[in-house]
């Protein structure tokens, strides 16, 4: 339990139904839409949807999804992958000879086909209960007539107003400026969108007047966007990859997801006994650290479209973990291995929802960067994703930047079973934090004992760049045992991401824990 003199909040516990994510106003949608008679894949759309209006710099129509769910009345877990695919006449030789040896995040050619809307519609169809006519209905009125800017989507809009490009601006700012904490963003072109989607279904956006909208922005840009790019871009199903970390079974999505990497993670974390050590000391931050280099090392050499290459056995094989967890010294830091070579991204939303009959969903939603490329359509301000910096521009690489083609993706939603019972739907947000930041979750909970809460709530420390960076919550002794060990340590100024959990107990009661790192909350009833 607690300390209740000291700042925090609780656990959130029900009986009937939750929903976590990270805004209240789209909680509080989720919640309706299961009055009105909906399931929990009915609210999990109806809320995402609200949340990239909510958080816009996160989320949006422009953006992709991936989702697991377990269907009411069963324990098995499905997946579907609502990632979209680089344009048919997307060229790495292109991008090379006009002297880029990355995917430039704010162009064009970073921009994939939006993924997020077809497979909404089609959970909607297979797996809902309403219809979207009727779960649209909360995202077209609040795009409509506005919705207040919560504290940390206004810091977060004022750090990142500049990747506004052109229309974006038009649509994002006020007055030229980032919204203040509490001054109304409306979206009346979404409104639109969404209007035309509640009524023709996926094929109002990806066909007609708003796909042509989408491609005059890229055209203009210098884009090779087709008409034929939007038209046949459609979600997939596929199987979720498990790993066991103890008594709990992980499960999360497949490749093009990084997902596997967070079970490999765990599967390194066995050898090292983290229950006889400090859960806030520097050995435990160490040991993250070193597995944190090595994963993430082996995902940006060997993660890509599984349609192209695919080597999931190999990865979450326990003699691989068994070899890799072997270079680790406890003693020092890994040279031979290069540190985490990009930036950390924060920019996803993550909702989960259980609801009566128990079906669970677990929903992730991101346009990649801070306001994605930062491009924008003119007439309806559709802002699109930059997903294609996921790609890279080495020869050969199985992720090379081509036609048709799933870059590596940052966002990874999972689920926990055990006894081969589902029992916690869960996220973490913060791009290239979330593989260590699912494993850490799971440890607070297995190695030390914490409620959700509490293990959403504790510090976090993450290698980013040149840097291993600190929240606020460790002590200066830690800071220097860990430069002791070769670690170069700074505090982070902004907290690493965001994280969301609903625990189905033996009980049946629900508890559902919402991270303070954001501005959202946990609802039950």
């Amino acid at each position: 339990m607690r300390n209740f003199q000291l700042p925090g909040r609780s656990s959130v516990y029900a009986g009937n139904c939750m929903c976590a994510t990270s805004h209240p106003i789209a909680a509080n949608v989720a919640i309706d839409i299961l009055r009105q008679g909906g399931n929990a894949m009915d609210s999990a759309i109806g809320a995402a949807l609200l949340l990239g209006l909510c958080e816009p710099q996160m989320a949006g129509l422009g953006g992709d999804c991936f989702i697991l769910f377990s269907p009411a009345g069963t324990n098995e877990v499905k997946s579907l992958n609502g990632s979209g695919h680089s344009p048919k006449n997307a060229s790495a030789d292109f991008l090379r000879e006009l002297g880029n040896n990355v995917v430039p995040v704010t162009s064009p050619h970073a921009v994939t086909i939006p993924g997020a809307l077809g497979a909404f519609h089609k959970l909607s169809e297979e797996w809902g209960i309403l219809g979207l006519e009727k779960i649209l209905q909360p995202a077209i009125h609040y795009a409509d007539s506005g919705i207040p800017v919560a504290p940390r989507v206004a810091l977060d809009w004022q750090n990142e107003m500049s990747r506004l490009q052109g229309n974006s601006r038009k649509h994002y700012l006020i007055k030229g400026k980032a919204p203040r904490p509490g001054q109304i963003f409306r979206a009346p072109g979404q409104a639109e969108v969404l209007r035309r989607v509640a009524k023709h279904g996926a094929k109002a956006f990806y066909e007609g007047e708003v796909a042509e909208d989408i491609l005059h922005t890229l055209r203009t840009n210098g884009g090779v966007h087709h008409e034929d790019d939007f038209a046949s871009e459609k979600p997939t199903y596929s199987e979720p990859i498990s790993g066991i970390y103890k008594d709990l079974e992980i499960l999360e999505h497949s490749p093009n997801s990084q997902g596997i990497i967070a079970i490999l993670m765990l599967n390194m974390l066995k050898h090292f006994n983290l229950s006889n050590l400090d859960p806030l000391g520097y050995k435990r931050i160490h040991i993250e650290t070193e597995i944190t280099k090595i994963a993430y090392n082996i995902r940006n050499r060997l993660i890509a479209d599984p349609e192209i290459f695919n080597l999931t056995d190999h990865l979450i094989n326990a003699k691989t973990a068994e070899k890799l967890a072997n270079l680790i010294s406890l003693n020092s830091v890994l040279s031979s291995v290069s540190k985490i070579n990009e930036a950390v991204h924060k920019d996803t939303v993550y909702i989960t929802v259980v609801d009566s009959d128990r079906m669970a969903v677990s929903l992730i939603y991101s346009i990649f960067h801070a306001f994605g490329s930062g491009l924008s359509s003119e007439k309806f301000g559709i802002l699109l994703q930059n997903r294609g910096a996921g790609f890279n521009l080495e020869r050969n690489h199985p992720n090379e930047y081509a036609g048709r083609k799933r870059p590596l993706h940052t966002i990874i939603p999972g689920i926990i079973r055990k006894k081969k019972k589902v029992e916690i739907p869960f996220g973490v947000m913060g791009g290239q934090y979330q593989p260590l930041g699912h494993m850490r979750f799971i440890s607070n909970i297995v190695d030390f004992g914490m409620d959700l809460q509490t293990a959403i709530d504790f510090p976090r420390a993450f290698q980013s760049f040149k840097f291993l960076e600190l929240e606020s919550g460790y002590d200066q002794k830690v800071i220097f045992n860990l430069k002791r060990l070769g670690h170069n340590v700074r505090r982070t100024e902004i907290p690493f991401g965001g994280a969301q959990a609903i625990k189905i107990h033996e009980s049946g009661i629900l508890e559902g824990g919402s991270d303070p790192r954001k501005d959202g909350c946990a609802i039950g009833y």
